[in-house]
């Protein structure tokens, strides 16, 4: 900046008195000060460092006037101090800095110590005890928490020093703790494998402020490890050697024979795997995890087939005969066929749409099997699969991540060859959405004489996570394969299921509502974008309640192709918290707003609080003293500090991939032309399968024209479909 320029910026001092908004990527600020001789807050705007209420900020800027929120101070040069009164005191301890002193506690403190309540907490923290309501163990606990912040301040500082944005201070000295510092001058790239949140972009800015070459091997190799990694985001297992030499050379914008390099370093660290698959130009590349997980698929499985079932034998056409007449009820031809390949074969895949008759299936499956006092186990990728499994059967049913159960101090499952499940039978229900690495787990798990059934709609989006083990199974000819396509009777009568079945076969549907009855599909027309938010907003908070009696927040779930747009995700998201939960109290992370009676949804698996990605529920309650919040998910509560907190986003909208395994009473769906790269066949149709009763949606014919006809998926490169043709000695 010129001399010039810097001296036309003004100067101005003040107290801040709540943050507004922080985005903890850049340190982008909104905050509200209070600035002597001013009778008003003063909005201010910029980057500021980790800021908290009740501190002293100095600053350079200039004022200017925003079309929308008035006038502004934007803040050009900014410094942040420790408050000198004792109101300011009171508001910065009280912000959430230290985890055991809340806006309560903060006031009893400085009420008894006033502008020297700081010096206490650092030099004579025992004297503490003579607030009320505070005893040693809480004032052990404040010692600690003021430590680690002096702790995580020499780490802002540290970056800080270096260019860096400092939020990420609390993540690294969690991590590495009094290592933090060494740790990142050392390797920063470690940081992109060692914290959530924390990616190779990030820590290549981090590697570049201290001086990192370019060239380096460290920046390479990481380099090469977040592109595989993006790949599996992708969904591929593998990829092709010359092209990832390419795209990894394109990225860190060096040379290919530097990529290609670094590749045998990690081939030779065994982080990755090289292999010449037959029939392929270009050598695969995998990370280890995944050629392993592939490999081992494919073997237990041919070990599985070939193995000796538990189940007795029975004759076959009397227990159909038996089942039928328990029920009162015929099984179709393919439904019968299912039954009689379940007690004959070791596995089995059964494959079929909505209101194909999959549920009574299992049910006569289950009521046969257990006749023959056989154990039988019911799993499902998630929470809410096995909970509609369960409701459906009638048999207790357990997600795949409980059933296998994490060991905490080996740091990995406990069910696996050593201590298989016991059972005599398994079924596995929504294996469209079982990944190459959790079905390698699964496996592990399973004894050779138990008979598995997967169950699933191979129609609908492959597995967030890589592979696409459902379809590659049925591919590979190796299995038996049971494809249900009758819609029975009174699932014509739904015309989401009728819908459905249509667009899988690429046709239109039918989007004028009946006449003779409350219809349970329908579609608005609209293509402004703007006009599609508002609509959706009053769909969801006013009509659907109205005329459907549907709780907007518990039965109501907006599911949006995108994450980004005015009808992505994170702008829908923001926008129904504004209708459905405008106000109480809250804390802000990330830039986002959490607060009490919000939709909240977990993103990743915490084995340690047994809560899963995609699993969805409600802040209970924000406690502010000691930085925690508890979720209700389903019957029971999960406690969160406020560095968990990355983990959670708000779910009022979620992706259709988030979607996948759940069902809902009443689903909301934005479908315009901007939406092209996503407007695919088995999106839609996953999408509108999410509906159990209502389904609504909101774009053009257009939108959904292209979609319906678009029956291209991503490739996704995989090699199980092939591995499961391999002879056992090609799969050691």
């Amino acid at each position: 900046m010129s001399d010039t320029k810097s001296s036309r910026l003004e100067y101005l001092q003040g107290q801040i008195e709540r943050i507004t908004y922080t985005n903890e990527e850049n340190g982008y600020t909104v905050a509200r000060v209070k600035v002597r001789g001013r009778r008003n807050l003063v909005t201010v705007v910029g980057n500021i460092t980790s800021p908290l209420a009740g501190q002293v900020l100095k600053m350079k800027g200039e004022w200017t006037e925003h079309p929308k929120f008035g006038e502004q101070f934007k803040a050009v040069f900014c410094e942040c101090s420790v408050p000198a009164t004792s109101a300011g005191i009171q508001r910065y301890l009280g912000s959430g800095l230290i985890k055991g002193i809340g806006p309560v506690m903060a006031k009893c403190i400085v009420s008894r110590y006033g502008d020297q309540t700081l010096d206490v907490i650092d030099k004579e923290a025992d004297r503490l005890i003579e607030v009320g309501g505070i005893g040693q163990k809480r004032i052990d606990k404040i010692k600690k928490a003021w430590e680690e912040q002096k702790e995580i301040r020499e780490v802002m500082i540290f970056l800080q020093g270096h260019g860096v944005s400092s939020t990420y201070a609390g993540k690294i000295f969690k991590t590495y703790g009094k290592h933090s510092i060494q740790t990142v001058q050392e390797n920063p790239y470690r940081l992109a494998t060692d914290i959530f949140g924390i990616g190779f972009i990030t820590a290549d800015k981090i590697a570049q402020k201290l001086g990192f070459s370019p060239e380096s091997g460290f920046r390479i190799q990481a380099g090469i490890i977040y592109v595989l990694h993006q790949l599996s985001d992708e969904g591929h297992v593998y990829y092709p050697g010359q092209d990832l030499v390419q795209k990894a050379a394109e990225i860190l914008k060096v040379d290919e024979s530097l990529v290609a390099g670094e590749i045998e370093s990690l081939k030779a660290l065994q982080h990755i795997v090289v292999e010449n698959l037959p029939g392929h130009e270009q050598d695969a590349v995998y990370l280890a995890k995944f050629h392993y997980s592939e490999k081992s698929i494919a073997r237990k499985l041919k070990k599985l087939i070939s193995s000796p079932k538990s189940i007795r034998s029975v004759d076959t056409a009397r227990a159909l005969e038996w089942v039928q007449n328990t029920f009162s009820l015929s099984l179709a031809a393919k439904q019968a066929e299912a039954v009689e390949t379940a007690l004959k074969d070791k596995v089995l895949v059964i494959t079929g749409g909505p209101g194909t008759g999959k549920s009574f299936l299992l049910n006569a499956i289950i009521k046969i099997i257990s006749r023959l006092k056989a154990k039988i186990i019911l799993t499902a990728p998630t929470g809410r699969a096995a909970k509609r499994m369960q409701e459906s059967t009638g048999y207790k049913a357990k997600t795949i991540h409980r059933l296998l159960e994490f060991d905490f101090q080996k740091g990995g499952f406990k069910k696996n060859e050593e201590h298989p499940l016991n059972c005599d039978l398994l079924i596995v229900d929504e294996m469209s959405m079982v990944d190459t690495v959790l079905m390698h787990h699964l496996l592990k798990a399973v004894s050779l004489y138990t008979t598995l059934v997967m169950v699933g709609d191979v129609n609908q989006l492959p597995s967030v996570g890589p592979g696409n083990v459902l379809k590659d199974i049925i591919n590979s000819g190796s299995v038996p394969v049971v494809e249900l396509n009758e819609i029975f009777r009174q699932a014509r009568e739904s015309s989401i299921i009728v819908n459905a079945h249509l667009i899988n076969q690429g046709e239109f549907p039918r989007i004028r509502p009946r006449q003779d009855k409350l219809d349970d599909f329908f579609f608005v027309q609209e293509e402004d974008p703007q006009k599609v938010l508002e609509k959706i907003k009053h769909i969801v908070t006013e009509r659907i309640p109205q005329r459907f009696s549907l709780h907007p927040v518990d039965h109501v779930q907006v599911i949006s192709p995108m994450n980004r747009g005015l009808v992505g995700v994170n702008n829908l998201n923001a926008e129904l918290q504004t209708c459905l939960n405008p106000q109480g109290r809250e804390i802000i992370r990330g830039g986002k707003a959490f607060r009490q009676g919000d939709k909240v949804m977990q993103i990743r698996n915490n084995y340690d609080k047994e809560i899963f990605n995609g699993d969805i529920g409600v802040i209970m309650f924000l406690d502010l003293e000691q930085q925690e919040i508890r979720v209700r998910f389903d019957e029971r509560q999960v406690v969160y500090d406020y560095s968990d907190l990355d983990d959670l986003v708000l779910a009022y909208a979620v992706s259709i991939h988030k979607s996948q395994g759940s069902d809902y009473p009443a689903v909301v769906i934005p479908l315009l032309t901007q939406h092209y790269i996503m407007l695919q066949k088995n999106l839609i149709y996953t999408g509108i399968t999410r509906g159990k009763n209502l389904v609504v949606l909101i774009g053009t014919k257009k939108a959904l024209a292209i979609a319906v006809r678009n029956a291209k998926t991503l490739e996704r490169y995989t090699y199980l479909d092939r591995r499961l043709s391999f002879s056992a000695s090609e799969l050691i």
